[in-house]
């Protein structure tokens, strides 16, 4: 405004194109936005966008996923911003006023329990499970090809982030190969309702579906997969490192569950063998 009234137009015009008020502009000009007030802003749009895409974080991780967006600032100053606006984690006490539930669902479920499919990469099911070792959590994001039972794509980490779906979700697109209208399925956990998983979805083609609220019935197939787990795994002894745990189960991913133990629903095949026999090796992801 005030470059246009420097080049002869009158403030009365700008605000009339603009559709302003001129009291408004006249107030501000008087009292401007400080420069402490903008820096505030654009901090506190950086922890939002942290804890849109990681509900789960406290205002300690969301000051660092803050820095790395480029707005640093001290863990003071975010809690101090996430207090002021009630950005809890979800995992954080329960606090006066808050009676949150889980979150809506970003998408329908468009499978209603019938996990069955005609062929490869047209229902995929996910979730994230997670187990301890002697240096913390290991949190793994599995995604299993309901055509055969094979574990297209997986992710492991010391935390559970959005990035941690993600990157399970573009693994097994790039195994796959042309994955367009492929339907993955998942719980409402935060990670698959995060912007950041939505967005890798809608780049590869592919369609979200999500269960109902505290009904594993609705992902039954995968949570099959990680009882598996769990009992040939997990608990078969106690793991001094993640990186031992990480190992073991890539191991048993790999080389196990899907080259050597057959399901009888596939007619005692195994998940590679049975992709091999009943599609096409082309068409396959190797």
């Amino acid at each position: 405004m005030r470059e246009l009234a420097a080049d002869g137009i009158p403030v009365a015009v700008s605000c009339r194109v603009l559709k302003l008020s001129r009291q408004p502009y006249y107030r501000w000009l008087t009292r401007p936005v400080l420069d402490a007030e903008l820096v505030e802003a654009y901090r506190a749009n950086a922890l939002y966008d942290a804890h849109r895409d990681d509900p789960e974080f406290g205002y300690r991780f969301l000051a660092d996923e803050a820095c790395t967006s480029g707005e640093a600032m001290s863990t003071r100053t975010a809690w101090r911003i996430c207090s002021r606006n009630q950005w809890w984690s979800v995992f954080g006490k329960a606090r006066a006023k808050n009676g949150k539930k889980p979150g809506p669902p970003v998408h329908d479920d468009r499978v209603e329990r019938n996990f069955t499919a005609a062929g490869p990469n047209e229902l995929w099911l996910t979730d994230i499970t997670e187990h301890k070792t002697d240096e913390g959590k290991l949190y793994l994001c599995a995604i299993k090809d309901v055509y055969s039972g094979r574990i297209v794509g997986y992710s492991i980490d010391s935390r559970m982030k959005a990035r941690l779906a993600v990157d399970a979700l573009e693994m097994a697109a790039v195994r796959r190969g042309d994955v367009t209208g492929c339907v993955v399925h998942s719980d409402r956990g935060s990670q698959f309702r995060s912007r950041k998983y939505v967005t890798a979805l809608t780049r590869r083609g592919l369609a979200g579906s999500m269960g109902r609220v505290g009904a594993a019935g609705d992902n039954a197939a995968m949570e099959s997969f990680f009882a598996l787990l769990q009992k040939n795994v997990l608990d078969r002894r106690r793991w001094s490192t993640r990186e031992k745990l990480r190992i073991a189960i890539v191991t048993w991913i790999e080389r196990t569950y899907h080259r050597r133990r057959r399901q009888a629903r596939l007619g005692r095949l195994t998940p590679v063998e049975y992709e091999a026999i009943m599609k096409p090796a082309a068409n396959l992801a190797a």
